[in-house]
């Protein structure tokens, strides 16, 4: 989908068509609600067979694409002897439990457990526009919640949630709207995990047979590098480094002269988002030798984010590393993007991890990663690495930022063609079978 798209290639805003929309409780819509239920654990019998027995992950794991498998699978002889219960392909699944109110569409027969109900047997409505109905309707419905040890939606109170529904024919172009915005977010989502993969797989030949052909690999410490690599303590390649100084909380000030970077303003490749960071009233002076350079590797030490690292590239104000963060100011001799990319990935990580220490939070010290021995290739090759993996960030960051597009695109198209307050009834909008097929 191109990102020129928008409401006016869908809809019809001036149409003076009579409205034709009603509502309808799901109770009306569907002639079928039931939810699911559990047979009975240790008859080996009974999860021996082929039919996915879905739970909520389950669900929520596949609800964009529709729900075809699951982690078990339960037989026949459970369907016909226990609570358990089988749906048809096109049955719209809608969680009563913890998790309240997701929705997806089975795509082939499956079980439930109780957590999930199945409404099915809808003559008059077309499915996929119910369930983005309901999509949009979440919050309402999940606000009839009954709050015991655990939030759940009893059957009765969801055959009485009431949907705005248009004729037949216009609920058929609205999902096939939203369909083709579903589709795109999907094939994006596809790309940024196998753009993953890829980057994993590189990275791993990069930091172990380097960028250039080499004849002989060296192993020292469980580490693969090409044998013309160095293999050097990052100590050697350090000008300085320090731990972020600590402040009072009551210094935190939205209009102060000093931003801190923390673990929480990073992603788990080190991306930084800049937004986030606090501002704090501190003085200049009294923290300068605690400023941030552009260059400056910066490595959290404490807690989940451990390990992650970063390079400083900047801000509009001057900025410190946060108390949980080390900062290395590096040699020439080691490029910090090289080395960022180096900590980030499943090898460096791997090494990392095994210097942690702590059984409940777990820290790493400074020391230990300026003892920790580096393969260090060329500058040149420092570089080329960090050109290749760029690349590749690149890609992903791109098609991330696209993603967030579609599902903002995706968002408005919900909230003008849902309430009616645009229409499609003059649009020529084809129905594919995909939509059809569903009512």
């Amino acid at each position: 989908m191109s990102e020129q798209v928008d409401l006016a290639d869908y809809a019809d805003p001036d149409s003076d068509e009579d409205s034709g929309w009603e509502e309808k409780r799901l109770g009306e819509i569907f002639g079928s609600v039931y939810s699911g239920g559990t047979p009975k654990k240790g008859v080996e019998e009974y999860y021996d067979g082929k039919l996915p027995f879905v739970k909520i992950e389950d669900l929520n794991e596949q609800q964009g694409k529709g729900v075809s498998t699951a982690e078990e699978y339960i037989s026949e002889e459970a369907i016909e002897e226990t609570s358990a219960r089988a749906f048809d392909p096109g049955t719209l699944l809608l969680t009563i439990y913890g998790s309240l109110a997701e929705t997806a569409i089975a795509r082939n027969r499956l079980a439930t457990n109780q957590a999930i109900l199945g409404l099915w047997d809808a003559k008059k409505d077309n499915v996929l526009y119910v369930r983005y109905a309901i999509d949009q309707t979440q919050p309402k419905l999940k606000s009839l919640s009954r709050q015991t040890t655990q939030a759940n939606l009893g059957k009765g109170i969801v055959k009485k949630h009431c949907l705005p529904l248009p004729p037949l024919s216009e609920q058929r172009k609205i999902a096939t709207v939203l369909y083709t915005v579903d589709q795109a977010i999907r094939k994006t989502e596809e790309i940024i995990e196998q753009s993953g993969r890829v980057r994993e797989a590189t990275e791993q030949d990069l930091f172990r047979e380097g960028y250039f052909d080499y004849d002989q690999i060296e192993e020292q410490r469980l580490v693969e590098y090409p044998a013309d690599w160095d293999f050097e303590q990052l100590s050697d390649h350090t000008v300085e480094s320090a731990f972020g100084p600590r402040y009072d909380s009551d210094r935190y000030d939205e209009t102060g002269g000093i931003a801190t970077l923390r673990t929480t303003d990073l992603d788990r490749r080190g991306n930084i988002t800049h937004e986030t960071m606090p501002r704090a009233d501190l003085d200049i002076e009294e923290f300068e030798k605690h400023l941030l350079e552009k260059g400056d590797l910066i490595v959290s030490r404490s807690g989940a984010y451990s390990g992650i690292t970063t390079t400083w590239d900047g801000h509009e104000i001057p900025t410190i590393p946060g108390a949980y963060m080390i900062r290395f100011r590096l040699e020439d001799t080691l490029n910090p993007e090289y080395l960022r990319y180096y900590f980030n990935s499943n090898v460096g990580r791997r090494r990392i991890n095994r210097r942690k220490k702590g059984s409940g939070q777990q820290n790493i010290s400074g020391s230990d990663l300026l003892n920790m021995r580096i393969p260090i290739p060329s500058k040149e090759e420092q570089e080329k690495i960090v050109e290749v993996i760029n690349s590749i960030e690149s890609q992903i960051r791109f098609n991330k930022e696209y993603h967030e597009y579609l599902e903002r695109l995706k968002q408005g198209l919900m909230q003008d063609l849902l309430s009616g307050a645009v229409r499609t009834t003059d649009t020529n909008i084809e129905i594919p079978d995909e939509i059809a097929q569903h009512g």
